[in-house]
């Protein structure tokens, strides 16, 4: 054995015995007659004394040390002289009488330390070096702890753990699959799982009325924060229930998450909120429920007073910002420009000041007081508040409205990672209409069974359907979601006609799901929760990257491994692929 304890383990219990720890070195102090070295491990740093009196071998070892060293130290544990409060051994020492380097090392091109002086590249590069660190250390060990804790619950629950593969048929209407070519059958490939949806529901079909997994997903599309284009799941799928079966069981996960992972308990119901009053209040599918600011309908108050921006919009929305009537023109204008950002996309901002002798606003002039005032009103408005509007097309500006909100709460303070308020977002839209395409698409995916209320509109008017599929969400970011699927084959067909596929390349695509439902498939849902955006969020963190051990960057890449990178052409030859070179 190479120690007997680890680096964060002693305590004063221990002093007067002998013990051999192993670890990197953090810190050398040499103060002459004295050295003083940190040794550290994934537990914790101990410090280790090398006295004037150790004997030559250890004293020479000491002298050759730097940062990032592996070394073995045995020694008597010895009450420290100065005592540091900060550290969990900070009681003790460890008196080194052999010092054994068991490999030197090169100094690291950051320091490995809890704030490091490294940038995202760098550390990227090395994240070898960057896993040493303690924040790093502290997200995989939540990580494991999450990941133990799911199955711990779902085990107790009866659902069986059952892998699925990872080369798959590629299937449309989701994002990019990545692909794989066959060695063994010429101009054909593979492609990586999006998610295991289709083959859960085959072993519903298969009897396994209880199923989950922690699996890896891979879609190749754009990247930001909480996205990588591989990332885990907690896929899971039941038969034989219905939407409140589902959301019962999963809200009880939920809840032993919360208690068991951050020692929170939610004690009331969670609150299920359908997609149109979710958009509708506060302008997205994901609301963050930390705080208020709910948006209110101002288009009947807003037009007809000849301000055309009004008159010409299809909606007019506004919230009111507590405290923010001291908002500067400079203040203002800051929030108009962000509202008129690319990525929001909006031409302008309306405001209400709202203050203890009256109103004003940036539409006095088309708009009397009292008009301003019922505005302010509606809103919610209070005195000390200042009221944001927009107008143009609804969903458009809801959208836009959301991102104005979440900006000034990120700006008040508001949006505090260690309070969290959980809910259901239920009743989705089945099909989403595209106007480049023209041609609906599933907002959910192909399998998601519409309401059964109204499927009597799915010819008629589909855009009026409402699907069984049910989101997750806490602090403004979808967690999970999922849905009760369709069993009948006939439904499922009916589907895919919406859907534009023919009843051939619907056979094609998807065959061997709709031929499974000829023998007999139970009625089935599920949901699964995106298991990286889960450990962030309860790590306090805003990217999942930190708890991914070797994630890509923004463009998709792997730099520590120089990931993706080009084939040699003998591999090619075997695997009968010819490139052709990107235009320039």
């Amino acid at each position: 054995m190479y120690r007997t304890h680890t680096c964060g383990c002693l305590r004063s219990c221990n002093i007067n015995q002998t013990v051999t720890l192993a670890g990197w070195v953090q810190k050398v102090r040499n103060l002459g007659a004295m050295t003083f070295i940190d040794l550290r491990d994934r537990y914790g740093i101990t410090q280790i004394v090398v006295e004037e009196h150790s004997n030559e071998e250890t004293r020479a070892a000491a002298a050759q040390l730097g940062r990032e060293y592996v070394v073995q130290v045995t020694g008597k544990v010895v009450e420290r002289q100065s005592k540091n409060p900060k550290m969990e051994t900070g009681d003790i020492e460890v008196a080194a009488e052999k010092l054994v380097i068991l490999n030197a090392a090169e100094t690291p091109p950051f320091t490995i330390e809890e704030n490091s002086d490294g940038g995202d590249d760098l550390r990227m590069r090395y994240r070898y070096l960057d896993l040493r660190r303690p924040p790093l250390q502290r997200a995989m060990i939540l990580r494991h702890r999450m990941a133990h804790a799911v199955r711990t619950f779902l085990d107790k629950e009866g659902f069986l753990e059952i892998e699925t593969p990872y080369l798959i048929k590629s299937t449309p209407e989701g994002a990019r699959d990545f692909v794989v070519p066959s060695r063994m059958n010429p101009n054909q490939f593979y492609a990586l799982p999006q998610s295991p949806q289709t083959l859960k529901q085959l072993l519903m079909v298969a009897g396994y009325d209880r199923y989950f997994q922690i699996v890896r997903c891979f879609r190749d599309e754009d990247l930001r924060a909480d996205r990588q284009p591989e990332f885990t799941q907690i896929d899971c799928e039941m038969s034989f229930v219905e939407q409140e079966d589902v959301l019962e069981i999963f809200e009880r996960w939920a809840k032993y998450m919360f208690k068991e992972i951050l020692g929170i308990e939610f004690n009331e119901p969670f609150l299920r909120m359908p997609w149109i009053e979710a958009m509708e209040r506060y302008g997205s599918d994901k609301p963050d429920m930390r705080f208020g600011m709910e948006f209110a309908d101002l288009t009947s108050l807003a037009k007809g007073h000849g301000f055309t921006v009004f008159d010409s919009a299809e909606y007019v929305v506004g919230f009111a910002a507590k405290g923010c009537a001291t908002y500067t023109r400079k203040q203002i204008d800051a929030l108009t420009e962000f509202v008129k950002r690319p990525q929001v996309g909006a031409k302008g901002l309306i405001w209400i000041r709202v203050e203890a002798d009256g109103v004003k606003s940036s539409v006095d002039k088309f708009f009397s007081a009292e008009e301003v005032r019922a505005m302010a009103d509606k809103a919610g408005a209070e005195a000390g508040d200042m009221v944001f509007i927009m107008s143009g097309p609804k969903f458009k500006t809801l959208t836009q409205l959301c991102a104005l909100r979440l900006e000034v709460a990120e700006r008040l303070g508001l949006r505090d990672p260690k309070k969290f308020a959980p809910l259901w977002v239920i009743d989705f839209p089945m099909f989403e209409w595209d106007e480049e395409t023209q041609r609906f698409y599933a907002m959910h995916h192909p399998f998601t069974s519409p309401k059964p209320e109204d499927i009597q509109y799915l010819k008629s008017d589909p855009g009026r359907v409402r699907a069984n599929a049910y989101d997750f969400v806490c602090n403004g970011t979808e967690l999970g979601g999922g849905s009760i699927r369709i069993h009948s084959q006939s439904l499922q067909a009916e589907i895919f006609d919406v859907l534009g596929f023919t009843p051939e390349k619907a056979q094609e695509q998807f065959g061997f799901l709709m031929n499974a439902f000829k023998f007999g498939a139970p009625p089935h849902g599920g949901l699964a929760f995106g298991f990286d955006r889960l450990c962030s969020m309860f790590g306090g963190a805003d990217s999942i990257r930190d708890y991914i051990a070797f994630p890509k960057n923004n463009a998709g890449r792997d730099v520590m491994l120089d990931a993706p990178s080009e084939l040699d052409q003998a591999q090619l030859d075997e695997l009968h692929l010819s490139l052709v070179k990107p235009e320039a």
